[in-house]
């Protein structure tokens, strides 16, 4: 997987567009003056998640004795079960009830952005990846950048979609998830059975 496509799936991973809804929620208690600089804050507090597995993330998986293959496949699962939650929501949400006044790190930084499923991509990426280090670092950050983008325009983005365009475009997301995952749970058992693609 190049570089545009590991940004694109950890992208995908956040699911910013799914997030707006829990942002917001979770910010409408908080005065209109500081909503900008906590959701500045959350994301930087994820971004800082992210890069701490994407580093000691392979040191976690070998510590407890997981394959290459075996991570690869648990999180072509995990994205799997992400991608079916996003196409066929609950009536919870994905992170379920979002508590009063101002967050900290919880539930905006993580689970909303940095994830389990985030998490385990990234230590997923880290074990497999055959490039150099720093494109995983950049592809990360890239994505990180697209997903503040969208989280920092949260209610511009609502009124502009509305609650159908947010729906479609989380739907759209969960269809794209569903493949990639798909394509990571093939490309991983014919590398266990050695049959040749």
């Amino acid at each position: 997987m190049d570089l545009f496509g590991i940004a694109v799936l950890v992208f995908l991973v956040t699911d910013p567009f799914g997030n707006i809804a829990i942002y917001l929620a979770a910010l409408k208690n908080v005065a209109p003056e500081r909503r900008m600089r906590v959701v500045a804050r959350e994301l930087l507090f994820a971004l800082g998640l992210l890069m701490l597995f994407l580093t000691f993330g392979d040191k976690i998986l070998s510590g407890l004795g997981l394959s290459r293959e075996a991570t690869a496949i648990a999180g072509g699962i995990i994205l799997f079960i992400i991608a079916l939650r996003l196409i066929f929501p609950t009536p919870q949400g994905l992170l379920g009830d979002v508590p009063d006044g101002e967050p900290m790190l919880v539930p905006l930084a993580t689970p909303a952005v940095a994830g389990p499923s985030a998490l385990a991509v990234l230590m997923t990426l880290r074990n497999t990846h055959q490039g150099e280090l720093w494109e995983l670092y950049l592809a990360v950050f890239l994505a990180w950048l697209a997903t503040a983008a969208i989280l920092l325009q949260a209610s511009w983005l609502q009124r502009f979609l509305g609650p159908r365009g947010l729906m479609a475009v989380e739907r759209l997301t969960g269809m794209l998830l569903i493949m990639l995952s798909v394509d990571m749970l093939l490309d991983n058992l014919q590398s266990i059975l050695h049959i040749a693609p």
